[in-house]
């Protein structure tokens, strides 16, 4: 049992120290459903809505939502992450 406690831990704290982290996702558009969640993945009013037609619920604004930030997802900007 000690050896795999000893492998689970390094494999732990390797794994956290590899990571580069996450990036909040940064898009201009929320889904509110009907059903109670949200959904702040959009990058148009067009697919928010095109996703809540059919299963109930509304669009809005992001108000957590930067222009520019890192995690931003901008399709016309030409630049390409890697």
């Amino acid at each position: 049992m000690k050896p795999f406690v000893f492998v689970f831990v390094i494999f732990i704290v390797g794994a956290a120290a590899t990571g580069d982290g996450a990036l909040a996702q940064n898009y201009p558009w929320c889904a509110d459903y009907s059903s109670g969640g949200t959904n702040c993945g959009f990058v148009t009013f067009e697919q928010c809505l095109a996703t809540v037609s059919g299963i109930g619920g509304f669009c809005d604004q992001n108000t957590q939502y930067v222009p520019g930030a890192p995690g931003d997802f901008n399709p016309w900007s030409g630049k390409r992450k890697r």
